[in-house]
């Protein structure tokens, strides 16, 4: 990188970061810190989802699974995330916002009981950790591939960039973030722009992008660029002994003595299925996303705040993972990356098709994004963990500056400690660990939240629900490795396919849930939501502000055109699932 790269990097985020820390002098109560004193308008709101969302992480990991998966893992973004959002926006966030609640694990205690409220808050901290040590990982990925740094210099550059991240968290919370996280969002797009229209360009656009990959692998180019294609999976056998050889046989496949590999194929269909409701267990599950909605001021801003963040992302997805599907066109054979490794595409076409200024611009949003995430998540779990443990269970009445103290002091507590996830992420690769990570620990919470909304299952089912999910989660992570290398078999060989892990623990923890519900009865009306035993201190006095500030007219927004937002949300959607089901089918 050029002096002019680096300038464009220091202004761009210093200037972000600088108005963040002006900002963050309108902040004085744990309202203000926690929840922005519910003053956020709906673009703020909207483009501080989608930043949340699209962070380093992703430009890095998801192009980098872009590239091995190829266009199916716009699912995710497109039917998922968007559709989650509508749901959380139009269902489940507006009980939590008109009753003045600061967290989703809070929710969950006035429909299912504290337990629900503590372990949903264990859960978000372990999948949501995950992600800061992603981020960390992509920063670290760019600065060796595309600037040449060494290890050691590379890290400190992370460490620098978490610390900034950790001082102006600490100082302005959710005000200065989301506010952040807007501007931050539109240096992440200009980059995206950017370096696409300059790869797309080199492929000649997606037809030439097919027809390049087609060159080398036909049924790769078909696999690749449509979401309607099965997937087909090769393990190479050319090592295993006949033992180890049958094994993975019996989980399914077929062997070609030629090549020594094994071909395993997965339907389109489940693929489909599993993305989604990995989409749907992001936005549903994830505090960072519902913390900013609590934010609004109003309903109105609310549900609108879906409408800038869903085309936001539409564009977003297009630009960054299809970039990691041109880099398949590109360069074909995985062993042409550094490392061999698929997360390192995004920053190896930024070093080969990159020049000054450019690469500056790009580098400065992937920066840009992980501010954005190191902050957001920084100030949501110290949300989560102050409110619904500390607060909640430990220290239930001190003032108010105690536990803006606590939550601004878990910040750096939380980003710092995500760094012991790193070694496991650039072992096994960032999208497949996160998806695992998911798939095991957030969809059946995501169970939870749905079947509480929607139906009236018992009070006690929440708990039985989530043991029985997670733990049927954590046997299909490790039941194929057992399997083979140990002939251990947790469960059936047909059962043993990554993508069946999220739709069979959606079917596992909404059965258990139901099962619990029909020995102990249906929950009455009247007790689906019952507000927790917060008679008095801080959760209570916080609590009660927050009310009154909705009773003062910040809530039901009447003016006309209250039914705009689920209007345009449900175009933006449909726009999106034309994308899946149409276009790239």
């Amino acid at each position: 990188m050029t002096l002019l790269d680096w300038l464009i990097v220091v202004v761009l985020n210093g200037s972000v970061i600088v108005y963040a820390l002006v900002r963050s002098r309108d902040t004085h109560s744990s309202g203000d810190w926690f929840l922005a004193g519910r003053s956020l308008p709906f673009w703020i709101v909207g483009m501080s989802l989608y930043a949340t969302l699209i962070d380093s992480a992703d430009l890095v990991a998801d192009t980098g699974g872009a590239y091995s998966l190829g266009v199916r893992l716009f699912v995710p973004n497109l039917v998922g995330v968007i559709g989650g959002w509508l749901l959380l926006a139009h269902v489940i966030a507006i009980p939590m916002y008109r009753r003045g609640m600061y967290t989703n694990a809070e929710y969950l205690e006035a429909r299912f009981g504290v337990g629900a409220r503590v372990i949903s808050v264990l859960v978000q901290v372990l999948y949501r950790t995950v992600m800061i040590g992603m981020i960390s990982t992509a920063i670290f990925l760019t600065l060796t591939v595309v600037c040449g740094w060494g290890d050691s210099q590379a890290w400190l550059c992370v460490v620098a960039v978490a610390l900034i991240a950790t001082i102006y968290t600490m100082a302005g919370g959710l005000r200065s973030v989301a506010i952040t996280d807007a501007l931050q969002a539109l240096v992440i797009l200009v980059a995206a722009i950017v370096i696409f229209g300059t790869v797309s360009k080199e492929v000649g656009g997606w037809s030439g992008l097919e027809a390049k990959i087609a060159e080398t692998d036909p049924a790769l180019a078909n696999q690749t660029m449509h979401i309607g294609s099965d997937r087909t999976e090769s393990v190479d056998a050319s090592e295993f002994s006949e033992e180890i050889m049958q094994r993975h046989l019996k989980i399914g496949g077929t062997y070609d003595p030629e090549l020594r590999e094994i071909t395993r194929t997965t339907p389109a269909w489940l693929i489909v299925l599993s993305f989604s409701i990995v989409g749907f267990a992001y936005s549903i599950v994830n505090h960072t996303q519902s913390m900013r909605l609590l934010g609004s001021r109003s309903e109105w801003h609310l549900k609108m705040a879906i409408v800038p963040a869903g085309l936001l992302l539409i564009l977003a997805t297009y630009l960054s993972l299809g970039l990691g599907v041109m880099g398949r066109g590109l360069f074909p054979d995985l062993s042409a990356l550094p490392d061999g490794h698929a997360d390192n595409i995004f920053p190896y076409v930024l070093q080969q098709y990159g020049g000054p200024g450019l690469t500056g611009l790009v580098v400065a949003g992937i920066f840009a994004a992980a501010f954005s995430t190191f902050d957001s998540i920084g100030s949501t779990l110290s949300a989560l963990i102050t409110r619904d443990v500390y607060g909640r269970l430990l220290v239930k009445d001190r003032d108010d500056n105690h536990y803006l103290s606590v939550g601004r002091w878990l910040t750096p507590i939380i980003i710092f400690g995500s760094f012991i996830y790193v070694p496991a992420l650039l072992a096994q690769g960032m999208i497949f660990t996160y998806l695992s990570v998911v798939g095991a620990f957030v969809v059946p919470l995501l169970v939870v939240y749905v079947l509480g909304a929607f139906t009236r299952v018992h009070r006690s089912s929440a708990l039985p629900g989530l043991v029985v999910g997670v733990l049927f989660g954590v046997i299909a992570l490790v039941a194929p490795g057992l399997a083979v290398n140990s002939d251990i078999w947790l469960m059936p060989s047909g059962l043993m396919n990554s993508y069946a892990t999220a739709p069979l623990g959606c079917l596992v923890t909404a059965v258990t849930m139901l099962v619990v519900t029909l020995i102990r009865g249906w929950t009455p009306k009247e007790d689906l939501l019952v507000q927790a035993d917060q008679t008095e201190g801080w959760l209570a006095r916080s609590q009660k502000e927050i009310v009154s500030q909705i009773e003062g007219g910040g809530s039901v927004d009447q003016r006309s055109g209250a039914k705009l937002p689920l209007i345009l949300g449900l175009i933006v959607w449909g726009i999106a699932l034309a994308l899946i089901f149409v276009v790239f089918w």
